[in-house]
């Protein structure tokens, strides 16, 4: 039996003669005579698949899809980038329906939809004490900015020294000098210099 292949010693593409039909079969090459193993053809990258996202942002939200391998694992929690028209945000993956149900993961064939929070650019919200007198603030800012418990802030009028911060995934961090990143921080709180 005869094959065309390219030799790995002349590197013409040319007739090989199988000289062993095992798992990883021996051809001879006709041209030069030179013996080897022949490598199977590599299987072909599947193209990337664009999976449905929910993008929401401060209370809105806006349809988008994020291009993914197919078998592609995404889990809760997952940074992406999610394309809406001309537009491309940072996002976090917040659900995942796969099958008609909610799951932390799926391959990305599997997930008809991905619910996730854009966090190129979040609100910051603050609650800011002063006696008995507790004022709500907030302030736009990027996404990957760090607060510290114990560093001075202004967000608008009001100046203030952070106490602590209640995260995203429920931890309150109240240790003098911890940070955490804007995208993670659901409020701060702090007293009024």
């Amino acid at each position: 039996m005869t094959m065309i292949l390219v030799c790995p010693s002349c590197g013409e593409e040319c007739e090989h003669l199988l000289v062993d039909d095992s798992r990883n079969p021996v051809v001879r090459c006709t041209l030069c005579g030179h013996t080897h193993r022949r490598i199977p053809p590599r299987e072909k990258e599947e193209e990337e698949i664009l999976v449905r996202a929910i993008v929401s942002s401060e209370g809105e939200s806006r349809s988008c899809t994020i291009p993914l391998g197919p078998a592609e694992p995404v889990a809760v929690g997952d940074f992406l980038a999610a394309e809406c028209g001309d537009e491309v945000y940072g996002v976090e993956v917040t659900s995942i329906e796969a099958g008609g149900k909610r799951v932390r993961r799926a391959k990305a064939r599997d997930a008809s939809t991905l619910w996730t929070r854009a966090i190129d650019q979040v609100v910051v919200r603050a609650s800011v004490h002063k006696g008995w007198v507790t004022s709500p603030v907030s302030v736009v800012c990027e996404g990957n900015e760090e607060f510290a418990v114990g560093e001075y802030w202004t967000f608008g009028p009001l100046p203030f020294r952070i106490s602590h911060m209640k995260l995203r995934d429920g931890k309150v961090v109240r240790r003098e000098g911890k940070k955490a990143p804007a995208r993670a921080v659901k409020r701060i709180y702090g007293y009024r210099v």
